[in-house]
């Protein structure tokens, strides 16, 4: 015991003469930390990333989850996958800042939701306004990029062609107005072509801005009435004629093996946007796994966090975001 105590406080006693070599430790890659925009309970949070003090200037990316309780790692409750915080993450090593945000009425962000009735798809896109002046605002960013993946792919390109954004990722991102890609989904359903002749009057009367008092009492959930505001905000996007507005640089960026947006949706963005980056990773999910095209073991990635992102997703990334 005596030895150990000698040699403690020998040890101690070189930390007092030699303070520096603490100092010669290398700095951290980035550092992260929470940030919020808004005032109690209507207040938005999220993960803002910044590179170390080697790079006092940087790029920096807002990145935007997709539909439902997606938070800013890209999880739900039952289907945590990590894929956007892991995109964050390795953009950083590349030192470029991130901002990943819960969205309003989601995770840290869920007191500031509206009620269902009182919820727009403008909502999102002002909320992703404000976090955009939000990382203009902040010590060392040159430039702002946005990535939205999935549904917040729509969302990001509206915001997108606002003044001073220098670019925008499409991540996923649907290439059909939200009613047509509903549409499909419920033709591809076991049943399709019943349910959706149920589904078509409702359908229809959202498209032209009406509401529908009596939507059939099977497909209640889907269309009822305090969501149908919602709906119609949604459908008046057609996300090809919104990527085609976007001012900045563009890039698609889509996985062959994503069975919710299929690569169909990425031609279909590149049709409308003939100049944009084009990238189609073989082998990539919709959570930006490496899957099968088998759907149940595709489906398995989507709770697996310790999975990586799939190979040259972060290059195409960050390519894009470093262009000149």
């Amino acid at each position: 015991m005596k030895t150990m105590t000698r040699l403690f406080a020998a040890a101690l006693c070189l930390a007092a003469l030699f303070p520096a070599a603490a100092q010669d430790m290398p700095a951290p890659q980035w550092t992260a930390r929470d940030v919020s925009i808004g005032e109690g309970d209507g207040a938005l949070h999220g993960t803002l990333i910044v590179p170390g003090p080697h790079a006092p200037e940087f790029d920096a990316v807002l990145i935007l989850s997709g539909s439902g309780p997606t938070d800013r790692d890209g999880n739900q409750a039952k289907l945590k996958n990590d894929s956007l915080k892991k995109v964050a993450e390795e953009l950083g090593l590349k030192d470029i800042a991130t901002l990943r945000v819960d969205k309003r009425g989601v995770a840290a962000s869920a007191k500031a939701g509206p009620r269902e009735e009182d919820l727009r798809f403008e909502t999102y896109i002002d909320d992703a306004r404000a976090w955009i002046a939000f990382l203009k605002a902040q010590p060392g960013v040159k430039r702002v990029f946005v990535i939205g993946h999935s549904e917040g792919a729509l969302v990001g390109s509206v915001a997108a062609q606002d003044e001073g954004v220098a670019g925008f990722v499409s991540l996923a991102g649907a290439g059909e107005p939200a009613a047509d890609a509903l549409r499909r989904q419920i033709k591809a359903s076991p049943n399709g072509e019943q349910v959706m002749s149920l589904a078509e009057p409702t359908l229809a009367k959202l498209e032209k801005g009406e509401l529908d008092p009596t939507p059939s009492p099977l497909l209640y959930s889907l269309f009822r009435p305090s969501v149908q505001p919602y709906l119609i905000s949604w459908f008046r996007y057609d996300p090809r004629k919104e990527i085609a507005k976007v001012p900045g640089r563009v890039a698609i960026v889509q996985g062959a093996t994503d069975f919710q947006v299929p690569p169909a949706d990425a031609e279909n963005l590149k049709a409308a946007r003939p100049d944009a980056t084009f990238v189609l990773i073989e082998g990539m999910n919709h959570v930006l796994k490496v899957a099968p095209e088998d759907r149940k073991a595709n489906a398995a990635t989507y709770t697996d966090p310790a999975l990586p992102l799939a190979p040259g997703l972060m290059d195409a990334l960050a390519a894009f975001v470093q262009a000149p």
